[in-house]
This record gives C-alpha cells, sequence and structure tokens, in this order.
C-alpha cells in the first residue's frame, strides 16, 4: 500500500520520512526522561533495528488508515459500560459468565484511556523512562478486591471465538504482550491488579442473508492469564539500545527493515 501525506487540511504535503517533534527523538546518554508508549515497546519487542531508526535516528514510518469500525465498536462499549458504571452495577455479560465484577470508577478513568493525553503510566527511575499506554477498560473483581484489565477486540469470521485457538494465534501473540504491560503499569501506579485480563471479542457476523444496514456481533470473553516476569528485564534492555551509538541488528523476519535494505539497492 503505498501512503501519500496530506496535511490536516487535507491538501499534499511533502513526506520527509523524518519525525519533526524533537520530544519523540532520544539523544544516547541524555539525562532527560523519555517517554515510551506500549506500542513503540512493542516495536522494540519485534524488532530492535525499527524501534532504534524511529527512537534514535527519528525515522518515520508511514502513516497507516484508521481502523473505523474497531474505533466505533470501542467507543459504543465505553459508552455501555460508563452506563453500568455510573450505577455501579454489573454489565450484564458479568452475569453470563459468572463473575462477581462491577466496571471500575476512578476519576481518571477517561484518561486512562487517552493515549494521547498519557493514558496510565509508570516513571521507572533506574531508566528514566516513562511507560504509558491507553486502556480499553478497568473492572473491578468484588470478590478480590483486584482490579481487572480488559482489552475491547472487533473483528469479523465465520468461525466461533474459542479461547485456546484466540490466545495460541500467531497474529494475537501482540495482544497479549499488550496486557501484561497494562497490567504492570497498574501495579506500578499502586493498585491491586488480578493475574488474569480478559479480552472482549466482538465477532461480526458472517451468516445473515441480508445486510438490512446492520451487522450482529456475538460477544465473547476469552481470560488470559498475564505474566509481567518479562518486563523489567526489557525496560533495561531498551534502555541500553537507546543509549547504544550504534544500530542494532535487525530481525531477520522483519518486513519492514527488508523493504528498506532491497529498497535501496534498487534506487
Amino acid at each position: 500500500m503505498v501512503s501519500i501525506k496530506r496535511n490536516s487540511k487535507g491538501e499534499f504535503a511533502e513526506a520527509t520520512g523524518l519525525r519533526v517533534r524533537k520530544t519523540s527523538i532520544y539523544e544516547p546518554g541524555q539525562k532527560n526522561v523519555f517517554k515510551i508508549s506500549r506500542s513503540k515497546f512493542s516495536n522494540f519487542i519485534d524488532c530492535q533495528r525499527c524501534f532504534y531508526l524511529d527512537r534514535v535516528k527519528g525515522l518515520q514510518e508511514p502513516s497507516m488508515p484508521g481502523w473505523a469500525l474497531n474505533t466505533s465498536v470501542d467507543e459504543l462499549l465505553k459508552k455501555e459500560f460508563d452506563y453500568y458504571r455510573e450505577r455501579r452495577e454489573p454489565h450484564p455479560i458479568f452475569k453470563q459468565y459468572n463473575l462477581n465484577f462491577i466496571p471500575f470508577e476512578h476519576e481518571d478513568m477517561n484518561k486512562w484511556r487517552n493515549s494521547l493525553s498519557g493514558g496510565i503510566l509508570y516513571h521507572d527511575e533506574n531508566t528514566n523512562l516513562i511507560l504509558h499506554g491507553g486502556i480499553d477498560d478497568v473492572w473491578l473483581n468484588l470478590d478480590t478486591q483486584e482490579l481487572v484489565v480488559a482489552d475491547y477486540k472487533a473483528q469479523s469470521t465465520k468461525f466461533a471465538v474459542e479461547k485456546e485457538y484466540y490466545l495460541s494465534s500467531t497474529y494475537h501473540q501482540g495482544y497479549k504482550i499488550q496486557m501484561d504491560i497494562y497490567v504492570y503499569i497498574l501495579r506500578k501506579m499502586g493498585f491491586k491488579v488480578s493475574d488474569t485480563s480478559y479480552f472482549m471479542v466482538c465477532n461480526g457476523e458472517k451468516t445473515p442473508n441480508r445486510f438490512d444496514a446492520k451487522m450482529d456481533f456475538t460477544i465473547t470473553l476469552i481470560d488470559y492469564a498475564t505474566n509481567t516476569n518479562w518486563i523489567e528485564d526489557k525496560i533495561k534492555e531498551m534502555k541500553n539500545i537507546l543509549d547504544s551509538q550504534n544500530v542494532p541488528k535487525r530481525n531477520p523476519c522483519c518486513e519492514n527493515c527488508a523493504y528498506i535494505e532491497q529498497g535501496g539497492k534498487l534506487i
């Protein structure tokens, strides 16, 4: 897919391929605090070279179109859960799965949901990095008084959503890393957080014979046992990469690196 740069007015703009915001670029050895989003942390795990070129060298990846349907599902679910949050009542899905939960109420909930305004965050003083990200929702387990991290996922397949297949899918491994990081940050913020998190999977049905200007969804809760033991070592490793003067070796499976290298040769 070819991505054409436009400005806020929708007019064509020159694509330089470089970032202009200095706060987005890390200077190796710098003393100032530096923010790393959950998605950038995930990029580091996938390919250290791409991460380094982005955060240290300021190489800007091509823009991607938004996922309008997924965003719409997220927004509607947030409104729906807020309805029950205000009333301190369980959402019907909790009763369906025999969960003694209610949506968690906190004055910063809207801030936590917005990654652009900071989301949830933790300042790791050992590395002087701030790890942050926007969550979809947090529930409260009334039996244990633990917070439960929830993430909404919208998809459309003709197959039923099953836990084992969903969690083992190659394309969903990043989802689990995402959950691990959210649980880790909330714990560092001082909250008691359950090891068990939930993906609320909304599957658009493909079986109806007519569209009739609507799409029906089947909702499935997938419980996932998070693991945060690996995160601190990865933060330290990420800090060492940021402070390095050398571009890391590429992940041989990284398609972005392969595209850059082969494109350079062809040009």
